[in-house]
């Protein structure tokens, strides 16, 4: 059986990301390996990127090379293009100089946001703009689009290990430009160590990763879906989702009262903002049972809206 409304000091932790607790150890004892090193080379080149200590920081060094000054401007586009976007993008580029979500005359750069592991659909259409680009694929470092090149369109991509591996820390800035760059990162020797070591090990077991994602992805899919959600963005064999984003559908009333309710719970989560949508985890360190577990709470929700839990 499953609890309801568990005692917080006994509460479960469910992170969006794959991170659990015993990885902390698990990571720790990894033997040093290059092989994160030869699979970065293979895939983007050598001498063509870096680990950063996370994906914000990858921004701040790709959005540092520009010499931006304050009244310039960057937009902003992604898959979805509804106006939400996280704050750690936003504050990175307020750092430097305006943002916004519509490419006008003054666009110095644009900024593209690969959402939850979905493309943006027009990269070609971009490129013919002229305009330096900054991919981020933050949450797409398996996705692909049909031309194969998401990551290679732009004079940067950005990369968080966290969001598909369970790590604590780690971030991936790539360029594919001759543009000078401040190649300075925060990491010091143990935080890159850590990074190599560890993503060399989850590395050799990618396909197992992509196995179990889909796995419990489809399964989650499918459960959700007799509750009357639905997929908020179609799928393919090219698209390893971050999350598990629903349309609601009008299923839920009040979604931020769901998004308080699955916190209470032990479940990370957050509601799509513009939209009457939500997402919750949906990784490969999940078991059927934690799935379950989602809807069990999700159950207990949408009886409280005809009735008091």
């Amino acid at each position: 059986m499953f609890i309801s409304n568990p005692d917080p000091y006994n509460c479960p932790a469910y992170r969006i990301g794959p991170f659990r607790t015993d990885d902390v150890s698990r990571n720790h004892a990894f033997p040093e390996s290059d092989e994160a090193t030869v699979y970065f080379n293979e895939r983007f080149g050598k001498g063509t990127w870096q680990y950063t200590y996370n994906g914000r920081e990858a921004i701040k060094l790709a959005l540092e090379s520009y010499k931006l000054q304050k009244d310039d401007l960057v937009t902003i586009l992604t898959t979805s293009q509804n106006f939400y976007i996280s704050s750690c993008v936003t504050e990175q580029i307020e750092t430097y100089c305006r943002w916004n979500r519509e490419i006008l005359p003054e666009t110095k750069i644009i900024f593209v946001n690969h959402e939850f592991g979905y493309p943006y659909p027009e990269m070609e259409k971009l490129m013919q703009t002229g305009l330096p680009i900054i991919e981020d694929c933050c949450t797409t470092f398996f996705s692909q689009d049909a031309n194969a090149k998401i990551g290679h369109y732009g004079d940067f991509s950005l990369y968080s290990f966290p969001k598909f591996f369970p790590l604590q820390i780690g971030g991936l800035l790539v360029y594919n430009t001759q543009k000078p760059i401040d190649k300075s990162a925060l990491i010091d020797v143990q935080q890159n160590s850590y990074i190599q070591n560890a993503l060399s090990y989850y590395l050799k077991g990618s396909t197992d990763l992509l196995e179990r994602r889909k796995r419990n992805y489809n399964y989650a899919l499918s459960l959700f879906s007799k509750l009357g959600f639905s997929n908020r963005f179609e799928t393919d064999a090219n698209i390893v989702p971050s999350v598990l984003l629903l349309k609601n559908n009008g299923v839920v009333t009040d979604l931020n009262a769901l998004k308080n309710f699955l916190y209470a719970h032990g479940i990370q989560n957050s509601v799509f903002y513009g939209e009457d949508a939500f997402f919750i985890p949906c990784h490969q360190n999940l078991e059927m049972q934690d799935i379950q577990y989602f809807l069990f709470c999700v159950e207990k929700f949408l009886q409280s809206q005809t009735q008091p839990l």
